[in-house]
């Protein structure tokens, strides 16, 4: 062997940080182009801009890439943590020594991460393999699509600071709630086989006496990617692709009608008319917007918003493969119940 292909071969193990500082500058670098692409892309399809045929590809083109880049980059670090920190650590870290302290926690998290229910399921997962109790991690799987920045910020905008308000404190209460009672119900045993076993293996910490290299820890982080998401990616996409296919299809007169009615199921209907679709509180918020302005009721309308961006759909697609059956019924019940009430209240209150 020459010495430079030598020199070639051993640069990774040499300079594996130099390697992952490349790869998250392209990373950042691809995914700030994500959106621009999509459309571009649509562009060159010869679909007509602003068609809803149009609106639904884009959509696909742009969130697909997007789960799957936050996917595989939550995993890889959180790869990389688990060398410096056990799963142990972490648990204890966001359970903390109270009940519902770590649910704050996780909620508190979500605030102010803005990603919609898709997006944030890649963080949901990571905390799942890092040994995190289930509960703490439904609290943030709730709260970072249904209570961010972006939402209390335009409900600031558009009804003032009481809607915005009460909107954060009855968000936070139903991702905490929810996920305590989540976790008080010992549902473990509802995760997937191959995550618990995930969870369970043993972690890449150097033992007593030992030390890992960067190589080590990097090569630890293409492991997890390895092992999770070649297991949830097809999820993602057949998840991604129904929320494409219903994205921009919203029949606001005829929601407008339901949701302005004064009986006592137009929280459940709106609910229920809320699940099946999927966008992010910025995009869910205008359509809020319009069907207020066409006599619906605030609470209700809000119920249908909180329905869109905490149980969607594609979101269900995509946690299907890491839970099973029985635990995502009972988490969308336990969730609808909390939105339910955040309905009724707005409804009386304001």
């Amino acid at each position: 062997m020459s010495t430079a292909t030598s020199t070639r071969s051993e640069l990774p193990r040499r300079h594996p940080l130099l390697l992952v500082a490349l790869g998250v500058a392209l990373w950042v670098l691809v995914y700030a182009q994500l959106e621009p692409l999509s459309f571009a892309l649509v562009g060159l399809m010869g679909l007509a801009p602003g068609t809803r045929l149009a609106g639904a590809v884009q959509f696909f083109l742009y969130d697909t890439p997007k789960v799957l880049m936050l996917l595989t980059g939550v995993v890889f670090l959180m790869g990389i943590v688990h060398t410096f920190v056990s799963p142990e650590r972490t648990r204890q870290a966001l359970s903390g020594r109270r009940t519902g302290a770590g649910n704050a926690m996780a909620a508190g998290l979500g605030i102010v991460t803005p990603f919609c229910s898709c997006s944030a399921v890649p963080l949901f997962i990571g905390f799942l393999q890092a040994g995190v109790p289930l509960g703490v991690t439904f609290s943030f799987l709730i709260a970072a699509p249904m209570v961010n920045e972006i939402a209390l910020g335009m409900l600031f905008a558009l009804f003032g600071w009481r809607v915005a308000l009460l909107y954060l404190a009855m968000g936070l209460l139903v991702a905490i709630v929810a996920g305590m009672a989540l976790g008080a119900l010992g549902l473990d045993g509802w995760i997937e086989d191959w995550v618990t076993e995930l969870r369970s293996q043993p972690q890449t910490a150097a033992a007593p006496g030992t030390t890992l290299t960067w190589h080590d820890r990097v090569e630890a982080g293409g492991q997890h990617v390895r092992e999770i998401v070649g297991k949830v990616w097809i999820y993602i996409i057949l998840g991604v692709a129904l929320g494409a296919g219903i994205h921009g299809y919203v029949p606001e007169d005829f929601m407008a009608s339901i949701m302005g009615n004064d009986a006592w199921w137009s929280v459940p209907a709106a609910v229920l008319l809320g699940v099946p679709m999927y966008t992010n509180a910025a995009g869910v918020i205008p359509i809020v917007e319009a069907l207020l302005a066409k006599g619906a009721a605030l609470g209700t309308a809000l119920a249908f918003m909180m329905s869109v961006i905490a149980l969607s759909a594609p979101e269900l697609i995509i946690l299907r493969k890491v839970l099973k059956p029985k635990l995502i019924a009972t988490f969308v019940a336990i969730v609808a119940t909390g939105i339910l009430l955040v309905g009724v209240v707005f409804n009386h209150v304001l």
